[in-house]
């Protein structure tokens, strides 16, 4: 991982944020991602919590985020009614979790570890300002292959049993993070039918925040 560089979202950076997000996420529709103005506004907001990797001065990941309260006996929502607007808005520097808001890998760059860098790098974040960990709503593309066959709920339970294999999923029940439930029209994406799986990672550092 020695050739590639972390830093925190910049205003600079803004419009290779975008173009990563559109490449990364062709199916979803493009006025749910985040884009330049979005990634702007992170930059003011809170550019702590927007890691953004560089192999050289070219962009190839990026891992989003925001500090907020949860209600676990409401847990339905989708990623603009918990995110704000741009995707920042929401941020509550007292806020209880860590809200995983976006995660992006350029393809030419899976499987050389940046996920996991950019996940490790959150947990690091978490354990900084003493939250409880981190919560995000976790995409499942490999649920467009058997939607015909089972509905989310099921996919997403069978790939938590370890059943099915979601490149997405499977990925973060590795970095340590459990499923809570199936999150529905979470955001829109015709491959997936708009669902998407809520999954939490619990830190063991001293809570600090309400």
């Amino acid at each position: 991982m020695t050739e590639f560089k972390v830093v925190q979202i910049s205003e600079a950076l803004a419009p290779a944020v975008g173009e990563l997000e559109r490449l990364c996420f062709p199916h979803a529709d493009p006025t749910e991602l985040i884009d330049l103005e979005d990634a702007v506004e992170s930059a003011r907001t809170f550019p702590e919590g927007f890691f953004v990797v560089l192999d050289g001065e070219r962009v190839v990941g990026q891992g989003a985020g925001i500090f907020l309260d949860f209600d676990f006996a409401r847990p339905q929502h989708n990623i603009l009614s918990i995110t704000g607007v741009h995707q920042c808005g929401n941020h509550d520097p007292n806020g209880a979790w860590y809200y995983g808001t976006d995660i992006a890998v350029h393809p030419a760059y899976r499987r050389r570890g940046i996920g996991r860098m950019l996940y490790d790098l959150r947990k690091e974040l978490v354990r900084r300002h003493g939250k409880r960990g981190i919560l995000a709503g976790g995409h499942i593309p490999g649920f467009a292959a058997h939607k015909r066959a089972m509905s989310a709920a099921e996919y997403i339970d069978r790939v938590a049993r370890g059943e099915l294999y979601d490149p997405t999923l499977s990925f973060q029940l590795h970095q340590g993070f459990r499923v809570v439930t199936a999150l529905e029209n979470y955001l829109k994406d015709e491959a997936t039918d708009s669902w998407s799986a809520l999954i939490v990672w619990e830190s063991d550092a001293p809570v600090t925040c309400g």
